[in-house]
This record gives structure tokens, sequence and C-alpha cells, in this order.
């Protein structure tokens, strides 16, 4: 069986609770697109880790963990991941694979990210200003540097000198200091004694797992409305977040991907700029915020709030197919007397799909709602579906009627266990 697990709104749904559950069950997970713009928060025996580059399934001890070529690697951040889960008590030996083949973002791609930014003034979209970007730029344009380049010395020496004789000059145009060709490259010969031991070419361990049959978990990064190409543009991220990515981004042919898990929030929510049709600007909205916790894993950003969008997810849900989604955090909505699920959008009155236009259009649509009552008990820790209080089977059931999508797992509360297999 492999399974591929997406996000399905912008970001932060929960995979790392979903990945890490289902993990328990696998042999292999694999991280096949993004960055560390992604952050997923486990919390388990070892304590609460926020997740950007290892797979979060790397805390099953029996579990290969894979970081295949379409990710791309801040190496200070991966350097203290491994790190920090090594304190933990984690081991890596013969369980933490790299592919060569991963681009690098350098320290230059961070300072362009920031100068991009700032040279937009009020039409900024928001990144995290991680580079990654700049980064995945490189890499179309021929300019990027891999794993593989760093492998040789001489070699990532010369390709460092000739893209700080470019990026130096960019730098410099906007103000800022250029950047120093000795202490990057001695920094960077510090990172790769540490990630040497990791760094294997990936993919006949997965081949050979396919063939073998073994049990492989894909673990997605960001969400659909952050994928390049079908996401509210230009307020996305630079990889492909959906399913057809795992063929680029792995080596793993679509067709052998057996199930698809949708992991979708129990209501909306979003970091930086760009459209949100069913955004809360009133007390509602800032109690999913407090009651959620709704601050970015990554960034630190307090996240914008608004009711569940099932017009988002129908697409997504067609567009990845999902064989089924998982809904977390319903417990936040514990002490809600009334809950609202947008069903549509109008436009000028007539009815509109997510797909008829672009962000700015979609800025301008008018969610229709569906307002459901509230549950009286807290649904937070429940195991059992049959537990749950009759409000909160038909908040499910009216997600699995508009989505039309089945729900495989509902999670209530943060820790691994608190999680329902519907």
């Amino acid at each position: 069986m492999t399974t591929l697990v997406v996000g399905s709104q912008w970001g932060d749904e929960g995979k790392g609770k979903i990945v890490d559950y289902l993990s328990s069950k696998s042999d292999f997970v694999v991280r096949f697109h993004g960055g560390n713009n992604a952050g997923h928060t486990v919390i388990n025996q070892y304590g609460k880790f926020p997740m950007h580059l290892i797979p979060c399934g790397i805390f099953n001890p029996k579990i290969k963990a894979i970081i295949a070529n379409g990710v791309i690697l801040d190496l200070d951040v991966l350097v203290s991941e491994i790190e920090n889960l090594e304190k933990a008590g984690i081991n890596f030996k013969n369980r933490l694979y790299i592919s060569p083949r991963c681009h690098l973002i350098m320290p230059y791609h961070k300072i362009l990210d920031k100068l991009y930014e700032e040279a937009k003034g009020k039409a900024k979209t928001g990144t995290t200003g991680r580079g990654i970007g700049p980064t995945y730029s490189d890499k179309v344009s021929y300019n990027g540097i891999r794993i593989i380049d760093l492998l040789d010395s001489k070699l990532f020496r010369e390709k460092l000198k000739i893209q700080l004789s470019i990026k130096n000059r960019i730098i410099s145009a906007l103000g800022e200091k250029a950047l120093n060709e000795k202490e990057i490259f001695e920094k960077f010969l510090v990172y790769k004694k540490k990630i040497h031991p990791f760094i294997k070419e990936p993919y006949p361990l997965i081949e050979n797992a396919l063939k073998g049959k073994k049990t492989i978990l894909l673990e997605g990064a960001h969400g659909v409305f952050l994928d390049n190409d079908w996401g509210t543009y230009p307020f996305v991220t630079a990889s492909t977040v959906l399913t057809g990515g795992v063929t680029a981004g792995a080596g793993i042919p679509s067709k052998q991907v057996d199930s698809i898990v949708g992991v979708v929030k129990a209501y909306t929510t979003r970091v930086g700029a760009g459209p949100f049709p069913t955004e809360l600007f009133d007390g509602d909205g800032e109690k999913l915020r407090r009651t959620g916790f709704e601050f970015g894993t990554t960034t630190g950003r307090p996240r914008r709030c608004g009711w569940f969008d099932a017009e988002l997810i129908r697409f997504a849900s067609r567009i990845n197919g999902y064989t089924g989604i998982a809904i977390t955090k319903l417990d936040v909505l514990d002490g809600f007397k009334t809950i609202k699920i947008c069903t549509s959008y109008t436009n000028s009155g007539k009815k509109v799909r997510y797909f008829d236009g672009d962000a700015k259009f979609l800025s301008n649509v008018k969610p229709v709602y569906k307002t459901l009552k509230g549950w009286s008990k807290p649904v937070k820790g429940i195991k059992k579906y049959s537990d749950l209080p009759k409000e909160a089977k038909n908040y499910l059931k009216e997600i699995e009627k508009q989505v039309k999508t089945k729900i495989q797992f509902v999670s209530t509360g943060s820790d691994r266990n608190e999680i329902i297999k519907a």
C-alpha cells in the first residue's frame, strides 16, 4: 500500500499528526516537495516537535525516512533538526536518506527573497522569507546548486563563485551588503560533514519498496491552494503540491499510489496575503484563532481564520483524486452555538466555482452558508465515532455531503492517539 497525504487548504491543516499516526504501520515515509517553509507539528511520547524538513514518520523506529529530490534544503535548518531529534533519542543511522539531487537554499536566496518582497511594496505576496521562491527560480533557470555539487568541494566553490558574481550585483543594487564567498564556502563544508552519512540516491530504495509491496507513506507539504499552478496565484508556493508531484519529486509513478488522503481542518485558516472567501473578522474568528492556537509553525505569524469552505475542498478532492479525507481540529469548534459551512460562491448574484477565475476574482466572491447547530458536549479526546455528540456527527455528515468524499479520520485533539478512524 502506498498512501499519499495531501494538505487541502492553505497549509497548516494538521498533516503532521496524520502522517505521524499513519507512520506507525509504514515501512517508508517520503517527503517529495517544498522546503522549510512548510511546518508540521508533531506531539508524541518524545515531546513536541515542529518539523520542517525531516519526514514526520521518523518517530517510528522501524521506518526509513527519505528526503527525495523534489525537496529544497536549507542545511542550517536540516542540521539543527537532526541534532534536536538526536537529543530526543531518535536514531538516524541507516534510517535517513537524502537525495543528492536536492537543490540547496543558499544565503543569497534568503536575502533576495526579502529584497524582492520589499521592492513590491503594497503588492508583496507575503512569502515566508525562507528563500524558497528564489531557489526554485534558480533551479528552473539552470543556476541551482545541488547536494551532489557540495560533495565535490572544488565544483561547489566554482558554482558558488559564479552565482555570487551574479547575485551580489543584484543584492548591492537593492541596497544590501554583498556576500563573502569564503565565509559561505567554509560554512557549507561544516554542513556537508554533518549530513554526509545520510546522502544516498533513494530511487533504488523506493523502487524496491514498491516491488516488494512495502508500505510507503508520502508526506505532502503546504496545501492545494498554495500550488503554483492551481492555487491562488501569485499568493502561492513555488512547488507542485498536487498528487502528480510525486513522480517529479520522488520518482514514483502516480498510478502506483493506492490511497490519497486529503487533510482538512474543521474550519479554514490562511497565513499571509491572498483571497480568503470565508475569512472572519469578528469574535468567532478571534475565538478560532485563540482556541486553535492558530499561529504559523514556520513563521509564528497569526493565521487568518474562517468557516469551513466546501467549495474549496470539493475542488481539491476532484483534482487530486482523494480516496478519503481526514478532518482535524474538530475539538476547536467546541463551545460554538452555531457553526457555518460555505456550500458555494456567488459573484454579481450568479453562482460561480473556485476555478472560474483568478485570485482577484476569488477576493470578490460571496460565500453562501449553511448554518448548523453546535454541540454542548466537548469532543476533545473522543476516540470513537459513536461517542461524538449528535450535532458533531451532523456536522461531519454535512461535510461529506458537500465535499462528496468519505471521511476516513477525525482528529479530536493534538495528541497522536486523539483520533477517530471513521
